[in-house]
């Protein structure tokens, strides 16, 4: 149960759609699309959306993202390295066994810049001819090595990729300093696509519900709500929609056209009260309760005592009374 199309993201997308079309045409031969927002606002699922729709294909996609537990130089290039067959690159192999955090790992380092030079090579020999797509996922998680093979990239001279970054905020990055220098040195480069996710709006929300459960009008009120509670972050929407399997979403009454006598009525009729037991409970008729139920049944929606019950229990409206 999750969103079917990027809504609210349309723009974001053909801005992607125009940068691969400029590297793939090779003007120019490197690209940049930086993504930035909070958490669960999104991006990787543009990202992966972005690249789902490239055309034409890449030849080649790197990607990599941080070891956020126990960092070391070079873990992004670390993970792209993960499971490939290294045997072909031109690069000595103690050089790669430290670029790739092989647990034999030679003793003697390659000094700093040396390294650097080398990651960048491997990069290179990686992409080939291209045109290929480099992806940097959780920039503000990574380590400075990794930032600063990232800067390199970004302007290395006619290398026919896209580069790709995904980072939260540099003010809530490990190393805001260094996350801030990189984001900056990557979207001031010419040409560069800068995009900063925010949450969906009322509309926006409104359409992923429509989409989610087509032909099921949903309330006003119900938009409202799931907006408020999710504060419109598609990760939290998701998480709603699969926990609340979004049944409660199409009733057509919100709980404030109940009256009180009404929400009394539903307690009751929550805690598994019959007609009787709720008479006695509220000091009512039994006839005053059964068009009580009948005005609930309407109200909600529902089509039995028991999907009311629930109705209500999913709103937190029930106050359950014990049959006396």
């Amino acid at each position: 149960m999750m969103p079917v199309s990027m809504v609210g993201r349309t723009g974001e997308l053909a801005e992607f759609a125009t940068a691969w079309a400029r590297v793939a045409g090779g003007r120019p031969r490197t690209g940049r699309v930086v993504v930035t927002g909070g958490a669960g606002v999104g991006k990787s699922l543009l990202i992966s959306a972005a690249l789902a729709d490239l055309a034409p294909r890449p030849v080649t996609v790197l990607t990599g993202t941080a070891r956020v537990h126990t960092p070391a130089p070079y873990d992004w290039l670390a993970a792209v390295l993960s499971g490939r067959d290294t045997a072909g690159l031109p690069l000595p192999p103690d050089a790669l066994a430290w670029l790739a955090q092989h647990p034999n790992t030679p003793r003697e380092r390659y000094a700093p810049d040396a390294l650097l030079r080398l990651a960048v090579r491997t990069v290179r020999a990686l992409v080939g001819a291209g045109p290929a797509v480099l992806v940097v996922e959780d920039l503000h998680a990574l380590d400075p090595a990794s930032l600063n093979l990232v800067g390199e990239l970004a302007a290395a001279p006619e290398l026919p990729a896209l580069l790709v970054v995904a980072s939260r905020p540099a003010e809530t990055a490990i190393s805001p300093g260094l996350v801030a220098a990189t984001l900056a040195r990557l979207s001031g480069a010419p040409g560069a696509v800068r995009q900063h996710l925010g949450p969906l709006g009322r509309p926006e929300v409104a359409a992923v519900l429509g989409q989610v459960y087509p032909g099921r009008p949903v309330a006003p009120e119900a938009v409202d709500a799931v907006w408020r509670r999710t504060g419109g972050n598609p990760y939290q929407l998701v998480e709603l929609l699969v926990a609340e399997h979004g049944e409660h979403l199409f009733d057509e009454a919100p709980a404030a056209e109940l009256t009180g006598r009404e929400i009394e009525v539903l307690s009751c009729l929550a805690a598994g009260m019959s007609n009787k037991q709720v008479a006695r409970s509220l000091g009512i008729s039994v006839r005053t309760v059964t068009v009580h139920v009948s005005n609930l049944l309407r109200k909600t929606g529902s089509a039995s005592r028991t999907e009311a019950a629930l109705w209500a229990v999913r709103r937190q409206l029930a106050s359950p009374v014990r049959p006396g």
